[in-house]
């Protein structure tokens, strides 16, 4: 087990590197269902990079203006919705009696957006006789009234047409009623065997298939219409709206534009810098007080800054000024491991343990304030994230995935290479653990071997 250590801190310290600083690195996209790849970057917050703010206005419905908490809820769903596009961290914030703004950092498609978020989703299954339809065809609704609407949906999800093995959207219906979608739907199949039936978003067919068949249990396929089916990420939106429900009111979009950086690029150029300069004095720190551990402990924390930047790029995280405090909040905690594990090692080199049984009692006997400590860091960070804001969330992930590599890089890396030092003659001074000569008993003495001691008995 000893052994693998070493080989295990090198294999993940390589790939993170590889990670970090390989151009053009691309990994499966796992949340695409065409097998598509992403790129590996680092994703800055609105506040480090800038992006697109939109204004939206909530209109009056059948005569009745939207409320405080319908705009609440329209806030919840436009979250959603653009938080499932890829788009981490976004800013949702009612303004006023009837306006919501989003702003969105770093976004590629901003016209794909901005049709997810206008749109109000609101589903209905329109019977069309012998009517033929194309898809994106507007349809008169009171010239072809629905058979039911969305909120007979119950589910609705990504699959696979099993002929052709192209992208389809399935949905399921209520079936708890004679009224319920299933029911309805069941009946109608039976009675209009090859007659057209559409199924139309915002009054747009998404598509008109024939009815071939009965579809007596509300789990109801549609493709789009040719042999690759849906494009994987028409499906993708088209989910996302049915699943998140329809918005209560129906919006307009007022204005958008790109902004800048909100802090601007000077104010992140001092905030990095000032974050290396702490940094640096923590190191310079470690050198003058714990000497050769201290040296460990600054390669260890080189090390944790690497192996993170690696996680943030392979998640991805979205760096705000918020998740920077949480990654310099962990590295604290990263060195406040250490120090425990070196105090307690100089009080067992000053009690006359040899050095690499007083490194492993070190490491043994600190680990319980280290685990306690970090564990209180970890649920509080869990809390934040649970029940936080976006910005807030983004900060709580950060210190987790923080606080995890930092008890990586204390309790495996650090100890790894203590036990190779600790073996090394040139090791063996008291001025490079920070220490008088005389305390420094177990290095100097000559104690007898266990021979010695059993002849002696």
């Amino acid at each position: 087990m000893r052994r693998a250590g070493p080989l295990l801190i090198l294999l993940i310290g390589v790939l993170a590197l590889i990670i970090d600083f390989f151009p053009r690195l691309s990994l499966p996209d796992f949340a695409a269902t065409d097998g598509s790849f992403r790129p590996v970057e680092t994703k800055l917050g609105l506040d480090l990079k800038g992006g697109l703010r939109v204004e939206y206005q909530a209109l009056p419905k059948d005569g009745v203006q939207p409320t405080r908490e319908a705009l609440g809820v329209i806030k919840d769903i436009i979250e959603r919705r653009v938080n499932t596009t890829g788009v981490a961290e976004p800013v949702v914030v009612v303004q006023g009696s009837d306006r919501v703004v989003i702003e969105l950092p770093g976004i590629s498609d901003v016209d794909a957006v901005r049709r997810l978020v206008g749109q109000t989703g609101r589903l209905d299954f329109v019977p069309l006789g012998t009517t033929q339809a194309t898809q994106g065809q507007v349809l008169d609704l009171k010239q072809y009234p629905p058979l039911f609407s969305g909120d007979q949906l119950e589910s609705a999800a990504v699959g696979r047409d099993a002929n052709g093995g192209g992208l389809t959207v399935t949905f399921v219906l209520k079936n708890d009623g004679a009224q319920s979608g299933g029911q309805l739907f069941a009946k109608y199949t039976a009675e209009h065997i090859n007659q057209y039936f559409a199924i139309v978003l915002d009054g747009s067919v998404i598509s008109a298939p024939v009815i071939k068949n009965s579809i007596p249990n509300g789990q109801v396929e549609i493709s789009a219409g040719n042999i690759g089916g849906f494009p994987a990420k028409e499906a993708n939106n088209l989910v996302t709206v049915l699943k998140f429900g329809s918005l209560p009111f129906p919006i307009r979009e007022l204005s958008s534009e790109q902004i800048s950086a909100t802090l601007g690029e000077q104010f992140l150029t001092q905030s990095l810098l000032a974050g290396f300069i702490g940094i640096g004095l923590v190191i310079t720190f470690m050198l003058l007080y714990y000497r050769l551990p201290g040296l460990v402990a600054s390669f260890a924390l080189v090390y944790y800054t690497i192996v993170v930047l690696a996680i943030f790029r392979l998640i991805p995280v979205t760096l705000t000024l918020a998740g920077i405090a949480g990654f310099v909040l962990s590295v604290g905690m990263a060195v406040d491991a250490n120090i425990l594990i070196f105090e307690r090692m100089k009080e067992e080199l000053r009690i006359g343990k040899s050095l690499p049984a007083a490194v492993e009692a070190g490491f043994n006997r600190a680990w319980n304030s280290i685990l306690d400590s970090n564990v209180s860091s970890l649920i509080t960070a869990t809390i934040l994230y649970a029940f936080g804001s976006s910005v807030i969330r983004g900060f709580a992930l950060v210190l987790i995935i923080g606080v995890l590599t930092s008890m990586f890089s204390a309790i495996v890396v650090t100890r790894s290479m203590m036990r190779v030092l600790v073996r090394q003659p040139w090791a063996r001074k008291a001025r490079l653990f920070g220490l008088r000569d005389e305390e420094f008993v177990a290095a100097t003495s000559n104690r007898p071997s266990r021979r010695a001691l059993r002849a002696d008995v």
